[in-house]
């Protein structure tokens, strides 16, 4: 049986992808402490998606829609951890907070933009009450493995 935020995601086009699994027994893609989860950073095995750019630099070879599409492929490896951790994202009573960083040349100033990728397909996908969040978006002169993006964030969690 799909549930209703699924059924949702699916309406919009998109699919969740595995759950990221990380190398080491030392971290894990997400911790819980009563209602929030915490999310680790995410931004390795995207889907393929058009535009999905996986590694390279903003202000040298990757373009701000490439990099839209490329912090909305994260959200969606996100969300994957959410619903393994819960089983559904039916679960989520509210997305509390993002923390995106940007691999960017010093000249690019537009790291928010980047990961309003994320922050819109969260806000369409849960609406305004439960999809409304709390940001940063920072540049970095560079991420792991030469990663584009990454985000981390924390999720409430019914029961």
């Amino acid at each position: 049986m799909e549930h209703a935020t699924e059924a949702r995601l699916r309406a919009m086009g998109f699919e969740l992808p595995p759950p990221f699994t990380f190398p080491k027994a030392n971290r894990t893609g997400c911790t819980r402490s009563g209602r929030v989860l915490y999310l680790s950073g995410h931004g390795l095995d995207l889907p393929a998606l058009p535009g999905v750019r996986q590694r390279g630099r903003f202000g040298a070879d990757i373009t701000l829609e490439e990099g839209y599409a490329t912090a909305r492929a994260v959200a969606l490896t996100m969300l994957a951890t959410v619903k393994a951790h819960c089983g559904s994202l039916d679960r989520v009573t509210r997305v509390l907070r993002l923390f995106g960083m940007v691999n960017c040349t010093p000249e690019f100033d537009q790291p928010p933009q980047v990961i309003d990728g994320a922050s819109d397909l969260l806000y369409e996908l849960f609406g305004p009450d439960r999809g409304c969040h709390a940001r940063s978006a920072v540049g970095h002169i560079s991420l792991p493995r030469g990663i584009a993006v990454e985000i981390n964030g924390e999720f409430e969690i019914a029961g």
